[in-house]
C-alpha cells in the first residue's frame, strides 16, 4: 500500500521527469527506479510507467505534426511495425516474470544509459548524412526490420527508445532531421500506445501512481518548456545519465 510520502515521491519524480524529457530526455530513468523504490513491483513499475507517461509521447507526436506532413507513405508501413514490435515487447514482458525482469533491470538501466549518453553523436552523424544527399542510399522498405526490433524493446522496456529509432531512420531514410524527428515521435507514440492499451488488461496497473505520474509529468513538461534556454540540455542529459548508471551499479550491488 503506497503512502502519503510515496504519492508526493512518485509525483516530483514525474515532474521531474516531464522536465527532462521536455529538455534533453531520458526521464524513464527517473520515474522507473523511483516506483521501485516505494515498493512498486519490477514488471508493474514498468507498466505503470508506460501507461503514466503516454500523454507525453502523444503532446511530442502532436507538436511536430507539421513535419509529419507529405510522409504520410512511410507511415503506412513504419507504423504497422511499430504497432506489432511494442505489442510483442508487452508480452514479452509479462511472460518474462517479476524474478527474472528484475534481475535484468540493473543492465536494463544501464542500457537506456548509454543510449541517453549516445545521442549527440547519433544526431550528428545524421546530421552529416543528410547533408550527403543520395549517398549510398537504399530502399526506405528496409527500415521496417530495424524499426520492428527497436519497437520491440520499446514496449518491453523503452528507456532510450527514440535514439533507437532515430539511428534506424536515418540508416535508410533519406531526410532533414527534422522530419526524421517527427517520424521518430510517430514511432514511439505508437509502440507505447500498443504496449499501453495491451498492459491496461494485464491487472498490473498502479493506476493511482499512474495518475499522479501523468498529471506530475504534464506539469513538467509545461516547467521544462519554460525553463528551455536557461538550462543546457547536454548538462542535463549528463545527469541523468549518470544518475542511470549509479542507480544501475546499486541494483547490481545488491543484487
Amino acid at each position: 500500500m503506497l503512502t502519503g510520502f510515496d504519492f508526493l515521491f512518485i509525483a516530483l519524480a514525474a515532474m521531474a521527469a516531464g522536465a527532462i524529457n521536455a529538455l534533453a530526455g531520458g526521464g524513464t530513468l527517473i520515474t522507473f527506479p523511483v516506483l521501485l523504490a516505494v515498493g512498486v513491483p519490477a514488471v508493474a513499475s514498468n507498466v505503470t510507467n508506460t501507461v503514466a507517461l503516454l500523454p507525453g509521447y502523444l503532446g511530442g507526436t502532436l507538436a511536430q505534426w507539421n513535419d509529419l506532413r507529405g510522409q504520410s507513405r512511410r507511415l503506412w508501413y513504419i507504423l504497422p511495425a511499430s504497432i506489432a514490435g511494442g505489442l510483442l515487447g508487452g508480452i514479452l514482458l509479462l511472460y518474462t516474470g517479476e524474478k527474472l525482469f528484475r534481475q535484468m533491470v540493473p543492465y536494463l538501466i544501464l542500457a537506456a544509459s548509454l543510449l541517453l549518453a549516445v545521442q549527440d553523436p547519433v544526431r550528428k552523424w545524421l546530421t552529416r548524412r543528410a547533408e550527403r544527399h543520395n549517398a549510398g542510399k537504399v530502399s526506405e522498405w528496409w527500415s521496417i526490420a530495424p524499426i520492428g526490433l527497436a519497437a520491440i524493446y520499446g514496449g518491453y522496456f523503452g528507456a532510450g527508445l527514440s535514439v533507437i529509432v532515430l539511428a534506424a531512420l536515418g540508416l535508410t531514410i533519406d531526410e532533414s532531421l527534422t522530419r526524421l524527428n517527427a517520424l521518430k515521435q510517430g514511432v514511439a507514440f505508437s509502440v507505447n500506445i500498443a504496449a499501453a492499451v495491451f498492459f491496461l488488461f494485464s491487472g498490473l496497473v498502479v493506476w493511482q501512481a499512474a495518475l499522479v505520474m501523468a498529471l506530475g509529468a504534464l506539469v513538467g513538461g509545461w516547467l521544462g518548456g519554460k525553463l528551455a534556454g536557461a538550462i543546457q540540455p547536454v548538462t542535463l542529459r549528463w545527469l541523468v545519465v549518470s544518475i542511470g548508471v549509479v542507480v544501475a551499479i546499486i541494483y547490481l550491488v545488491r543484487g
